[in-house]
């Protein structure tokens, strides 16, 4: 009943720019910090970026510090990743997941911490 849909997904050329979203089923967004992680075939599942509950963003990933904007809108109980200058290195299958933390200033991107996981959208990168 509990879900989590990622969208926005696809093909697209080096220095392009993508904007996913995470959406909330059966539930509202609000009280919840929502992660974003991506993992490619044969690699670890590794943290991209996060939002807490009052909107602030953090734990970039070192490959794609400065290229990523997080952001919310609790009415639409919706979370949006846009990634800018994307590089071929960046193709995997970007995953949103939430955990429960009303009023949080700060989020982490601790995978045992989320109790919510999404199915994932592919995002290859290629020209």
């Amino acid at each position: 009943q509990l879900q989590l849909v990622e969208s926005g997904g696809g093909l697209v050329q080096p220095g392009g720019s993508l904007r996913l979203s995470c959406g909330t089923s059966g539930f509202n967004l609000g009280g919840y910090v929502i992660g974003w992680f991506r993992q490619a075939p044969g690699k670890k599942r590794e943290g991209v970026s996060c939002i807490s509950d009052r909107g602030h963003s953090a734990d970039y990933t070192d490959s794609m510090k400065g290229r990523l904007i997080v952001s919310k809108d609790n009415a639409k109980n919706t979370v949006f990743l846009e990634m800018n200058s994307l590089k071929p290195e960046d193709t995997a299958v970007y995953i949103c997941a939430a955990y429960w933390d009303p009023w949080s200033q700060n989020c982490a991107l601790d995978t045992g911490t989320y109790e919510l996981w999404g199915q994932g959208t592919q995002v290859t990168v290629s020209s």
